[in-house]
C-alpha cells in the first residue's frame, strides 16, 4: 500500500492534553497542546451523521476516517484539528489509530459533536 501524495490534502494538527492542578480550587485545567502538523486525508464515514439525546439535549455526531503517513507517537487521546478555509474543525478520535500496510499509513476514526 503506497502512500500517493496526492490522497494527503488536508492540513492538520495533532493535540495531546495537558491536565495541570488548580492549587486554589483544586479542580483541572485542561489545555490543548501542539504535537505536529501533518497533511491527510479525511472522509466522511457513511452514514455521515447520526442523532443521539445526552443529558436531555439532542446531539448531532459526525464522523470522518482520517488516514496520514505512519506515527508512532499518536494515541486514542488525542485530537486532531483539521484546517480549512472556513476555519478550524475539532475532532476527537474515537478509533484507532491503526496501522495499514507495514508502517506506511495510520487511520483514525473520529468524532464531532454539535448540537
Amino acid at each position: 500500500m503506497a502512500v500517493r501524495a496526492g490522497t494527503l490534502d488536508r492540513r492538520c494538527s495533532i493535540d495531546y492534553k495537558s491536565v495541570e492542578l488548580d492549587a486554589s480550587y483544586g479542580t483541572e485545567i485542561v489545555t490543548w497542546l501542539r504535537l505536529t502538523q501533518v497533511w491527510a486525508n479525511v472522509e466522511d464515514v457513511l452514514p455521515s451523521r447520526s442523532e443521539s439525546v445526552r443529558q436531555g439535549l439532542e446531539v448531532a455526531r459526525n464522523q470522518v476516517r482520517v488516514r496520514m503517513r505512519y506515527r508512532d507517537d499518536i494515541t486514542s487521546e488525542m485530537r486532531i484539528v483539521v484546517h480549512g478555509r472556513n476555519g478550524d474543525v475539532v475532532y476527537q478520535i474515537v478509533g484507532g489509530p491503526a496501522m495499514m500496510g507495514r508502517q506506511e499509513m495510520l487511520e483514525m476514526v473520529c468524532e464531532k459533536f454539535t448540537s
